[in-house]
């Protein structure tokens, strides 16, 4: 029988506003026996079947929080049949029945005032994909077939398939989370092994709208710390304590900023070299002193030069029996020392969990490593959990770790892909690709469309990893590739253990140019932090497809590897090599006037067009009006917060930006940060922008603030003034940009700048 079901109201135990609740408003549920209909939005709804009677109201890997404001649906029961409408969907369910055939279910909507019909088993030829697990082996354009589906789709629906028989790229099933006293959320089976679980999402092509209402369900993207989008160096290979001093010593000789040292995997005994002394294996826990005789020394200089640290972990042979840490390990797990007996890696047991946690990663920890770099699970299912994907529970657990126990930063891990959720975890490790311009040419297509996914936090190996007939150390694929990073969420070159390649940037002829990209990531800081925080709010990555902003546009669809970074920079990347030293880029501007900082010139879109690029300039674009806050070249790290700050104002129309900052490592950054919007105001001969006071606080904030701002696409004025003050701008006729000095004032103050 027809049930709305009922529950008890939570009344004292209600979750504050944003917290998480895997079990939905009772309000939102429609039950028919052994069917469950949840409706979670206009557009979502969860279907579900269990056979056994038992629901799925705990959180599972995908989706971790059900409990959104209830939409207004009806509810009508006749002639067999329950009719539940929405403002934009009508789902139909044949009473009694199994909802897994068009007999049984369908879902219609409209698309651009046409009806579409869904019913279960409907495959999607239009979806726009999501992500893979690893791009390990990925030669040119070989893996962009493997994408999984994402949750938006050119039919105007999508369905996310968290059943638990569905399986995972990598065979893993969307298991159970259940909470801990005193800890997190731990795996568990889920209620019913047979059950159906779908969230069908109709949201046409508002596919920005879909992506947020997924994170709505799956989780936040945490903001990552302002370190994280500096520039790290790193390579796999055999590093001494002096190696690394002397690589930190040319870093700051050739003035290369940079926030993040890596330390690969030889940073522990593994077998594969003749410093590793005799030991075996990928998995290691013990530092290499053959390498690094003082781990704590090496650790405090690096931060001493300003730099954070990760260490790479392959965690999955478990602790042998000559690691350190084994005597220990064994004991407090009740294995006997004496019988050298592997402790094998086990990390769905708590017990484990708890013993390696407080004998290797606390003590590491303390000794100065601020994350983990999590590699090698992209493939390995848990022996021990049927279904449990080691990737995603490594990912859960060490992230959930840091939040829990080092509460006075936030946690970040470097890992791989896991599925569906793994967003939640933040940054990703797309793994080992060859060294070529087809792989670059693809890179960014894979970065962008991730955010269908939610994953908007791809980090690449920029310079790719590993050789297949092509010179390893081509200094323009090398520059074109740090170019291209300039414009993704991690900044990170890397290669393997290879030594005909080269990484340290400096040794090339055309450093200059490669260090000008470093410089431009550093300036445009600002404007990629704020975007960042913006993913944290909306779900929506920083590189996103350029349907997102264009749905009904073919174009849109067809320069798959040409993305928007942010709301008003438009890229497009170069991936072939040049002749003769130039660069002709095919390429496609949306409608509008686009500023092009490479051409110093404003350019109509609405076309396909070719532009020439030379080796030191790169495909971007501001939307004319845009504001694009900057960093000044004095800046060295992204730790810094400094009192000028450049703003770059393509002139010609109205704009707006809302500047995000806070204190970079704070883990309440959901409340501690300040924010100040600027604006500019076009009419015919007169540019008036605005400096908003500033709103919010953070530790460390500057009191006072003074700007350079330089206002593209401009003639040269005859009059400026900053708060009725003439002042006198300079005017670069080569650049067509007007520069002007406003001088340093509270920032609690509102500034008015007109151009004339």
């Amino acid at each position: 029988m027809l049930r709305k079901t009922l529950a008890l109201v939570l009344g004292a135990l209600a979750l504050s506003a944003g917290a998480l609740n895997p079990k939905a408003d009772p309000k939102a549920v429609v039950t028919d026996g052994n069917t469950r209909f949840t409706v979670l939005t206009p557009e979502m709804i969860r279907i579900e079947y269990a056979p056994s009677g038992q629901f799925e109201d705990r959180a599972t890997f995908s989706v971790v929080n059900r409990e959104l404001p209830v939409p207004r649906y009806s509810v009508k029961d006749r002639n067999g049949y329950i009719d539940i409408t929405t403002d934009r969907l009508a789902l139909k369910y044949r009473k009694g029945t199994r909802p897994d055939s068009r007999e049984n279910l369908t879902v219609t909507m409209k698309l651009n005032g046409e009806p579409v019909e869904w019913y279960p088993g409907l495959k999607d030829s239009q979806n726009l994909k999501g992500t893979y697990r690893t791009l390990d082996g990925n030669n040119g354009y070989d893996y962009l077939t493997r994408l999984e589906d994402g949750v938006v789709s050119r039919s105007g629906w999508a369905v996310i398939d968290d059943s638990p028989s569905f399986k995972r790229a990598d065979g893993s099933s969307s298991l159970a989370l259940e909470p801990r006293d005193g800890g997190f959320d731990w795996v568990a089976p889920r209620a019913d092994a047979d059950a159906i679980d779908l969230y069908f999402m109709g949201y046409g092509h508002d596919y920005k709208r879909a992506v947020k209402d997924f994170t709505r369900i799956a989780g936040d993207i945490p903001l990552p710390p302002d370190y994280i989008f500096g520039y790290w160096y790193s390579k796999y290979q055999e590093y001494s304590s002096k190696d690394f001093c002397d690589i930190i010593e040319e870093l700051k000789k050739h003035d290369i900023k940079t926030d993040v040292m890596i330390l690969d995997m030889d940073w522990h005994y593994n077998g594969s070299e003749k410093n590793s002394g005799g030991r075996g294996g990928w998995t290691g826990w013990t530092w290499n002193r053959n390498l690094i005789a003082d781990p704590d020394s090496l650790l405090g200089y690096m931060h001493s030069q300003g730099l954070r640290t990760a260490l790479n972990l392959h965690p999955a042979d478990g602790v042998r029996a000559d690691e350190e840490i084994y005597a220990d390990v064994a004991r407090d797990m009740g294995i006997d020392p004496a019988s050298k007996k592997t402790v094998e890696w086990n990390l769905n047991d708590s017990v484990f969990a708890r013993v390696f946690f407080n004998r290797f990663i606390r003590p590491t920890e303390r000794r100065g490593v601020d994350f983990w770099w999590l590699d090698w699970q992209q493939w390995m299912l848990n022996r021990q959990v049927p279904g449990l994907g080691e990737t995603m529970w490594c990912n859960h657990v060490f992230f959930n770790d840091m939040k829990q126990i080092r509460p006075d930063r936030r946690p970040v891990i470097f890992h791989r892909w896991g599925g569906l959720g793994s967003h939640r975890y933040q940054i990703g490790f797309s793994g080992d690709t060859y060294i070529n311009y087809e792989t670059l040419e693809a890179e960014p297509y894979f970065t962008s469309t991730a955010s269908n996914v939610g994953y908007g936090y791809w980090g690449h190996d920029l310079g790719g990893h590993m050789v297949r007939e092509h010179e390893p150390n081509d200094p323009e694929l090398l520059a074109r590739w740090v170019q291209f990073g300039v414009f993704t969420p991690i900044f990170r070159t890397h290669a393997t253990a290879d030594p005909r390649i080269e990484r340290r940037i400096w040794k090339y002829d055309n450093f200059g140019t490669i260090n000008d990209a470093i410089d431009l990531r550093y300036a445009l800081f600002p404007y990629l932090y704020t975007m960042a925080r913006k993913t944290y709010d909306t779900g929506i990555g920083i590189c996103r497809p350029l349907y997102y902003e264009h749905p009904e546009t073919d174009e849109a669809y067809e320069r798959r590897n040409q993305y928007y970074f942010g709301d008003d920079i438009l890229v497009a990347p170069i991936g072939a090599p040049s002749v003769d030293g130039v660069s002709s880029r095919e390429l496609w501007l949306p409608e509008g006037q686009w500023w092009s900082p490479a051409h110093n010139r404003i350019i109509d879109g609405g076309r396909a067009m070719t532009l020439d690029y030379t080796l030191d300039q790169y495909p971007y674009f501001f939307r004319k009006g845009a504001i694009i806050p900057m960093n000044p070249a004095s800046v060295t790290s992204t730790t810094d917060r400094p009192e000028r700050m450049v703003l770059n104002v393509v002139a010609g129309a109205d704009g707006e930006f809302d500047l995000y900052e806070d204190a970079g490592d704070n883990a309440d950054y959901a409340t501690e940060f300040a924010r100040t919007a600027f604006s500019q105001k076009y009419s015919k001969g007169k540019t008036t922008i605005i400096l908003s006071p500033v709103r919010g606080t953070y530790a460390g904030m500057s009191p006072t603030r003074s700007y350079t701002l330089r206002v593209y696409n401009a003639d040269a004025p005859s009059q400026v003034t900053v708060d009725g003050r003439a002042v006198t701008p300079f005017y670069d006729a080569a650049a067509r940009c007007i520069i002007i000095e406003v001088p340093s004032a509270p920032r609690s103050r509102r500034q008015t700048v007109t151009i004339k």
